[in-house]
């Protein structure tokens, strides 16, 4: 039985701040698939740079400019990686993202030596925790703010076209001009700064760092991609879908939450949802 509270404002309210943690991963998560790629490294990104933001504030303000500086380069550095992996050693980027995604995970154990330290300044708690005029996160406005971006980008840019051509055919998409290195280069950067941003602002949500942070962040960003209408396999979709792709996952988890089913159930079910939807592209794309 939900509850009968599921759906009253304080609820709707927290759920849009969950989701705007997904969502802000997403962002990087819907450029790479577009390309036609994928990135399994997200979640270990989150919590490297989980843990060495909430080092670094250490519950002050003056150190947290330094934490996103130095965060967001270690997103950019691990995001380099995995798209240079991919466009010169030529590795998959299944295997290429998940073999960065191992090396990332046991970089945050050594760096924390298993127990992680610190806090979170108060400003970035204020941002992902208090609504703003009672009615709605830092943390949303700011998921908002970098959805219009992002459509923008996908919508109106050269580069945005390029990301869609990357996806539709690299052939083409090479003979057309389109510099295909560039292109993956920065949507593999991109997502590693979105991971990294969602892993300071988790540690303002938590208050605190773990080296769990960013466990369900891979398969729930890929599953909001794809829910959101996103062509798994590239070319077809946008941020827009995207969006309520990561609402829905929320609300999902949510329920799931609340009728009590373990977290084996709910990576189940969310892995059952991506397996769906990649089938039902794969045959779109044998049909077509």
């Amino acid at each position: 039985m939900v509850s009968p509270g599921f759906l009253s404002f304080l609820h709707l309210g927290n759920v849009l701040r969950q989701a705007s943690f997904l969502g802000i991963v997403a962002i990087g998560q819907t450029f790479v698939i577009l390309t036609g790629g994928i990135d399994l490294s997200v979640a270990s990104i989150i919590t490297l740079t989980n843990v060495v933001s909430a080092q670094i504030m250490n519950g002050s303000n003056e150190n947290l400019l330094l934490a996103l500086v130095t965060v967001i380069a270690i997103g950019a550095v691990v995001g380099l990686a995995n798209g240079s992996g991919v466009c010169f050693l030529k590795i998959p980027p299944l295997v290429m993202t998940l073999g960065v995604g191992s090396v990332v995970q046991g970089i945050a154990l050594v760096y924390s030596k298993g127990a992680p330290k610190g806090y979170a300044a108060p400003l970035i708690r204020f941002i992902s925790n208090e609504k703003i005029g009672g009615l709605i996160s830092g943390a949303v406005i700011l998921w908002l703010i970098l959805g219009l971006l992002t459509i923008v980008v996908l919508k109106y840019t050269t580069f945005g076209r390029n990301v869609y051509a990357l996806g539709t055919n690299v052939i083409a998409a090479r003979y057309a001009g389109v510099n295909i290195t560039g292109v993956t280069l920065c949507t593999y950067v991109l997502a590693g700064i979105m991971s990294a941003l969602t892993g300071t602002l988790l540690v303002g949500y938590t208050g605190t760092s773990f080296l769990d942070a960013g466990t369900t962040y891979t398969m729930n960003s890929i599953a909001a991609v794809v829910v959101g209408g996103t062509s798994i396999i590239g070319g077809r979709g946008g941020y827009g879908g995207t969006i309520a792709g990561a609402i829905i996952m929320t609300i999902i988890g949510s329920l799931l939450t609340i009728v009590h089913i373990p977290e084996a159930g709910r990576q189940i079910a969310q892995g059952l949802i991506i397996l769906c939807l990649v089938l039902i592209y794969g045959r779109e794309k044998t049909r077509g």
